[in-house]
């Protein structure tokens, strides 16, 4: 570890502090419906959709216009892949993508996962990058702003007033996308053009390289995803290499710009609760929890990957007595980054549900390979998504506040709003579904002869790029150890279902959640009312998220990032 290395790391974190109040302020102004400079093309898309944007829905006519939404976007998504040869904008003439891998990348792209077991510049056509998966990049991710301010406008709301409503679906996703998504992307996609990432239409180049080989470069409209990419939480990269590619990250100011806009929305939303519920220490205090949580991500990882691997430093001295590798572990980096801002990437990355990678986690010590299993696996909600990143960490505030009720006797409340078994009974199921998903996938394919074929390490290691897998399906991340051969019907099918089940069976409960809340009517603080601001609210949020976290995952931690870390120090590589 390097002085360089962490003044970098505090760089990066004062620059999204910074920009956390600025942005929650703006993300309130847009969602409260006062951004008016595109107020006409506002209007034209409710006249086109016939939707009446003045209506304040229940919550289940909100989450069944999601639920809708989604699912026709997908099929379209699935359409649009299977015909691709057909349609225009493809001067490589890519052939059709099957019908397994279709189902994966339009399930990935719409629950905001952009898990990619593809080739992106062999697989995927112009049109099929820019009018899919781009699209669902945009959408994706408002999608989950719309279900944060949703959930947001339940706990603020008062009871009768209320009556359920928590907004209006399709305000929220056109408002989200036009007036923050679109208009963030086209600044940041022109930062990218400026510092080196390609825009282009043009067919890929044959070069020749200095040894007089022939070389076809691949090319493309990079810039204007790369920036939907990351400012989304989305990560699917145009190239297979994704923000290891110089053309999707080119500068170490582009990698540093990428990893802020990553956290932006997600820290800006945490600022937004505080200001609609009028209690900004509380915002405030779920911020400041989830920075806890990331340093604490951020140091171990650094911690690890500078160390090295100490059979690689010992040549045949006995490993036992070997701490560290002379220049750290720098197998799968871009030397152009190096460990500090590999391992602040790969933290980032899997603290904000989104998939991008500038160095290959299969690479990582163990150690360090396990804080983005430990991220994905506690719910991404070290800010998280757009969006589920706030909702997933109200569901432990919630969570965390009718523990503390049930230590001093009295009936927990959250915002002077009783918490009582409808809510508990949400927040569990949000819980168990997202650790059954993770735990049962895995299960399933330790045991099975398709699940172990995809496998190109053995033991631990071979167990842990299962496991990531499905913790990375799962938490709609989009990351992988890629030792793991992925683009197969088995694992397609499964990686797609473990996607939607990671969307969209945690925001059912969610918005339920939401809707409960907006019926109750809020009471007057007590003295037996537990503050939800402060040191001691933040501490106990912390260590609810660790201990849940622990006590489901630790057993399958164990045996496969653990138990590989202690045989490293043995001296056995897997």
């Amino acid at each position: 570890m390097t002085m360089n290395g962490w003044v970098q790391i505090a760089l990066f974190s004062l620059v999204v502090l910074a920009l956390t109040a600025p942005v929650g302020a703006y993300l309130v102004y847009v969602f409260d419906g006062r951004a008016r400079f595109l107020a006409p093309v506002e209007r034209a898309l409710y006249s086109i959709a016939g939707v009446d944007a003045k209506e304040d829905q229940h919550w289940t006519r909100y989450l069944s216009a999601l639920l809708l939404f989604s699912a026709v976007s997908m099929l379209l998504t699935y359409t649009a892949l299977r015909v691709q040869q057909w349609l225009p904008f493809n001067p490589q003439h890519l052939s059709a993508v099957s019908d397994h891998q279709a189902f994966e990348t339009s399930a990935s792209f719409t629950t905001n996962t952009n898990w990619q077991s593809y080739v992106g510049e062999s697989t995927m056509s112009y049109f099929s990058q820019m009018t899919q998966l781009a699209f669902h990049n945009f959408v994706s991710a408002a999608v989950g702003m719309g279900t944060a301010v949703a959930l947001v406008r339940g706990i603020s709301r008062q009871g009768s007033e209320a009556k359920g409503r928590l907004g209006n679906f399709w305000t929220d996703l056109v408002r989200g996308t036009l007036y923050v998504l679109l208009p963030a992307s086209a600044f940041f996609a022109l930062v990218l053009v400026q510092q080196g990432a390609i825009q282009t239409f043009a067919s890929y180049a044959q070069i020749t390289t200095l040894e007089g080989a022939k070389q076809v470069l691949a090319l493309g409209p990079v810039a204007s995803q790369e920036a939907i990419k990351q400012i989304g939480t989305n990560g699917g990269g145009f190239f297979n290499a994704n923000s290891a590619h110089p053309f999707e990250n080119p500068t170490p100011w582009t990698n540093f710009w990428q990893m802020v806009t990553i956290f932006l929305l997600p820290a800006g939303l945490v600022n937004l609760l505080g200001r609609k519920t009028g209690n900004s220490k509380h915002g405030w205090s779920v911020l400041a929890a989830m920075f806890v949580l990331f340093a604490g991500g951020v140091g171990v990882t650094y911690w690890a990957e500078a160390a090295g691997n100490p059979i690689h430093a010992a040549h045949g001295v006995d490993v036992a007595t070997t701490a560290t590798s002379p220049g750290g572990n720098m197998e799968g980096k871009e030397v152009r980054f190096g460990i500090a801002n590999s391992a602040l990437f790969s933290v980032v990355t899997t603290d904000a549900s989104c998939g991008a990678v500038n160095a290959m986690h299969d690479s990582f010590t163990p150690l360090a390979g396990l804080v983005p299993i430990v991220n994905m696996q506690l719910g991404e909600v070290i800010f998280g998504g757009v969006g589920a990143g706030l909702y997933g960490m109200l569901v432990f505030v919630v969570l965390t506040v009718f523990i503390a009720g049930l230590m001093v006797g009295r009936t927990p409340e959250y915002m002077g709003k009783k918490i009582q078994a409808r809510e508990v009974q949400m927040t569990m199921l949000y819980v168990l579904a997202a650790a059954a998903s993770v735990l049962i996938f895995t299960s399933i394919n330790v045991i099975a002869s398709q699940g172990l074929a995809g496998l190109n390490n053995a033991g631990p290691h071979g167990f842990s790029e299962i496991l990531y897998a499905f913790s990375s399906t799962t938490a709609n991340n989009g990351s992988a150890f890629a030792g793991l051969t992925g683009s197969t019907t088995w694992y397609n099918t499964q990686f797609g279902s473990a996607m939607l089940i990671g969307r969209f069976a945690l925001i059912v409960p969610v918005l339920a959640l939401a809707g409960f809340l907006a019926e109750r009517r809020a009471v007057p603080a007590s003295s037996g009312t537990f503050p939800v601001q402060g040191a001691l609210f933040a501490t106990l949020l912390i260590g609810v998220i660790l201990i849940v976290g622990a006590l489901t995952f630790f057993p399958a931690l164990a045996l496969g990032p653990i138990v590989e870390q202690l045989l490293m120090r043995a001296g056995t590589l897997f």
